[in-house]
C-alpha cells in the first residue's frame, strides 16, 4: 500500500484552510490565525495583480480591480524574475508567523501555503521551467499545448465580458498587448535553447502547424476578432470589428510570424528524445514536478509500479464484462476495437454528428443530476455546460478540459470537448466523460466550493492537481455506485477503460521521463492497455511530454480518496453524505491534508 502521509517539511501542499470541521472559525483580530489570514489574503491579492487573467476567470476584475480588465500579465524577463524572488519573501513572511500558536484550521492553511511556496521555489531553481497564463507548466514555453498563442482566443471569447463600451475598449487593449506577450514567449524559447532545452521535433512541428492556422486566413473569421465583433454589435457598438481586425492583421500576425521563425530555426537542433531526463538536471526536475502535481513523496518507480498493479486488476474486470457482451476473442485492444466498430458506437464526423454527441453528453448529465442528492447533502446552484474546443486549436488540444465558473455564478462552468474527430469518442466512453468533467466531477465540485460561504476567496480559488483531478476520477466511481451503468453494460466497460487509461498514465509518464521510453513506446503501451485510439493516444502522450508529472495526479488522487473512504466506512458515525461533506468542505487541498481532515472527522 502506498503511504500518502508526508513529512510536513519535505512536502506540504496546496492552500488548505479548514480542518475536519465544516465551518471556518471566528478569529480574534490580534490572533495568530487572523494574522495568517491577512497574510494569505494579501498574497492572493498580489497574485491577481500579477495575473489579471486570474481575476477575470474569477469575475473579480470589477470595482477597485476594474483596471485589471484591460491588462494581461507582464511576461517580460524582468517581471518573471521579480515574481520568482517574491516567492522567497512570501515564504519568509509565512515563517515569521508562529505555527505553534495557530489553531487547527489555521495550521492547515499554514502547512498548505508553505508547500505551495516551497514547491514553486523548488521549481524556480530550474531556469527553463515555464508557467503562467496559457502555459502548461513545463520546460518548453511554446508547444502544441502551451504558450500565449494557445489561450488568448479562448480566454477573450469565454472569460472577457463585453457588456459595455469599457469592456470592449479593454478587449481592444488586451489585443494590443498580445504581440508583446507572443514575443516574450519567443524570447523564452531562445533563452531555453541556449541552455540546451529544446522541445522534441514532433512537438515543434505541431506548434508550427497550429501557429500557422492561427496566423493565416481571413482575420474576420478568427475567434479573437469575431468574438468582439459579435458581442460589440449586439450592444450597439460600431467600429470594433474593424479595429480588432486591423490589430490582428497587423501586429498580432507579425508577432505570430516572428514566433514561427523562432521555432522553425530550432528544428535542425531538435531531436526525438521525449523525456525531460535529457535536460540539465533533468531527473531532479522531474522529481520536483511529480511532487508538485501528486502532493506526495512517491518516487517515479513507485508510481510506475502502482500503474502496472492497477492495470492488472482493471484488465481482469474488463475481461469479464467484455466476455459477457460476446467479445471473447483477441487481446483487450482487439476486443475494444470490435466494440467500437459495432452499430451505434460512432457518431458521424460532421457537424450533425458533433451536435448529436453533445446532446448525448447533456442527456447523461441530466440523468445523473436527479440521483446526486442520494449521496451529496449539497447541490450546486450555478449552471454548467459543455462546449466544443475552438477548431483553430483542436489539433494539439487535449481531449477535454473543464473551466470553472465564477464565484458569483455570472459565468457558468464549461467543459470543452475536442471534437476534431468524433471517432475518437465512441458512445460507450462518453458517460464517464460526462461524470468526470461535469457532475459529480469537476464542474460540480467547482461550483460547490465557490458557493461555500465558509471558505475565504483564496481557498475557493486554490488549485491542487492531485485533489482536483483525483476528485474528477473518484466522481466516475460515484456515478457507477449510483447505478448509472445498471442498464448500460457497455458504458460500464467505458468506465473501467477510463480507469485503465488513467492507470496507464502512471506507467507512461514515468516511463517517458524516468525510464527512457521513446514516444512510440509510450503510445503503443497506452493503445494496448486502454480504449484510446492511436491518434488520441498520440495527443495524450505528447501532452505528457510537454507537461511532465501532471498526468500522474489523477490516479494517485483518486486512489487516496477511495482508500480513505474504505478506511473510515466502518466508523460508527460514517455516512456517505458526511464523508463527501468532509472531502469537499475545505476546497482543494493536498492529499496529506485531506487524509488528516478525514481521519479527524472519523476518529478511531
Amino acid at each position: 500500500m502506498i503511504d500518502f502521509a508526508l513529512d510536513r517539511r519535505t512536502l506540504l501542499a496546496g492552500m488548505g484552510m479548514a480542518s475536519a470541521g465544516l465551518a471556518m472559525p471566528a478569529w480574534g483580530a490580534d490572533s495568530a490565525d487572523a494574522r495568517l489570514d491577512a497574510l494569505l489574503t494579501r498574497q492572493f491579492d498580489q497574485a491577481l495583480i500579477d495575473d489579471p487573467t486570474r481575476a477575470a476567470s474569477l469575475g473579480l476584475d470589477i470595482g477597485a480591480r476594474a483596471g485589471l480588465r484591460a491588462r494581461f500579465p507582464d511576461w517580460s524577463a524582468a517581471a518573471r524574475t521579480a515574481r520568482d524572488r517574491r516567492i522567497d519573501a512570501d515564504l519568509a513572511a509565512l515563517h515569521a508567523i508562529d505555527r505553534g500558536a495557530l489553531g487547527d484550521n489555521a495550521r492547515v492553511a499554514y502547512d498548505s501555503a508553505e508547500f505551495d511556496l516551497v514547491a514553486r521555489q523548488r521549481l524556480a531553481r530550474f531556469p527553463y521551467h515555464t508557467g503562467g497564463f496559457a502555459h502548461r507548466a513545463g520546460p518548453y514555453a511554446v508547444t502544441q499545448l502551451g504558450g500565449f498563442y494557445t489561450g488568448v482566443s479562448t480566454f477573450l471569447d469565454s472569460q472577457h465580458p463585453v457588456k459595455t463600451k469599457a469592456d470592449a475598449d479593454a478587449y481592444i487593449a488586451r489585443m494590443e498587448a498580445t504581440p508583446a506577450l507572443l514575443d516574450d514567449d519567443s524570447a523564452i524559447v531562445r533563452a531555453n535553447a541556449a541552455m540546451g532545452v529544446v522541445a522534441p521535433r514532433f512537438i515543434i512541428e505541431q506548434a508550427l502547424q497550429q501557429l500557422g492556422r492561427l496566423r493565416d486566413g481571413d482575420a474576420a473569421s478568427k475567434t479573437i476578432v469575431a468574438s468582439l465583433a459579435r458581442r460589440a454589435n449586439a450592444i450597439g457598438l460600431t467600429g470594433y470589428d474593424a479595429r480588432a481586425q486591423a490589430i490582428f492583421e497587423g501586429p498580432i500576425r507579425a508577432a505570430l510570424t516572428r514566433q514561427i521563425e523562432v521555432l522553425t530555426a530550432l528544428l535542425p537542433e531538435a531531436g526525438d528524445e521525449a523525456g525531460v531526463s535529457r535536460l540539465p538536471d533533468g531527473p531532479a526536475y522531474y522529481a520536483a514536478t511529480l511532487a508538485q502535481h501528486t502532493t506526495t513523496d512517491m518516487t517515479a518507480e513507485q508510481i510506475h509500479q502502482l500503474g502496472l498493479d492497477q492495470l492488472a486488476d482493471l484488465h481482469a474486470r474488463m475481461d469479464k464484462l467484455l466476455t459477457a457482451q460476446g467479445f471473447k476473442e483477441g487481446s483487450l485492444r482487439q476486443r475494444l476495437d470490435a466494440l467500437t466498430a459495432t452499430d451505434g458506437q460512432l457518431f458521424a464526423n460532421d457537424d450533425a454528428g458533433r451536435a448529436a454527441l453533445l446532446a448525448y453528453l447533456n442527456d447523461r448529465l441530466t440523468t445523473i443530476r436527479a440521483r446526486l442528492p442520494q449521496v451529496f447533502s449539497r447541490m450546486p446552484r450555478a449552471p454548467y455546460e459543455i462546449r466544443r474546443v475552438p477548431p483553430e486549436i483542436e489539433i494539439g488540444a487535449p481531449g477535454g478540459s473543464a473551466q470553472a465558473g465564477t464565484p458569483d455564478g455570472s459565468r457558468p462552468g464549461i467543459f470543452f470537448i475536442n471534437l476534431r474527430d468524433t471517432h475518437e469518442w465512441p458512445r460507450y466512453t462518453l458517460p464517464t466523460l460526462a461524470f468526470h468533467e461535469g457532475a459529480p466531477g469537476h464542474l460540480f465540485e467547482n461550483a460547490l466550493k465557490f458557493e461555500d460561504a465558509a471558505l475565504p476567496l483564496y481557498r475557493q480559488s486554490s488549485y491542487v492537481t492531485a485533489y482536483g483531478e483525483g476528485w474528477g476520477l473518484y466522481a466516475e466511481q460515484v456515478a457507477a455506485e449510483l447505478g448509472m451503468y445498471d442498464d448500460d453494460p457497455l458504458g460500464e466497460i467505458g468506465y473501467l477503460a477510463s480507469y485503465a487509461f488513467r492507470a496507464s498514465r502512471l506507467v507512461v509518464d514515468t516511463g517517458l521521463h524516468a525510464k527512457g521510453w521513446n514516444r512510440q513506446q509510450a503510445i503503443d503501451f497506452m493503445v494496448e492497455n486502454s480504449s484510446e485510439t492511436p491518434s488520441s493516444a498520440r495527443t495524450e502522450i505528447d501532452r505528457y511530454i510537454v507537461y511532465p508529472g501532471q498526468a500522474c495526479s489523477y490516479k494517485v488522487g483518486q486512489t487516496a480518496i477511495s482508500r480513505l473512504r474504505d478506511e473510515v466506512s466502518s466508523h460508527r458515525d460514517y455516512d456517505i453524505k458526511r464523508f463527501h461533506d468532509v472531502v469537499l468542505g475545505a476546497g482543494r487541498i493536498p492529499l496529506a491534508v485531506l487524509e488528516r481532515r478525514v481521519r479527524d472527522a472519523f476518529p478511531t
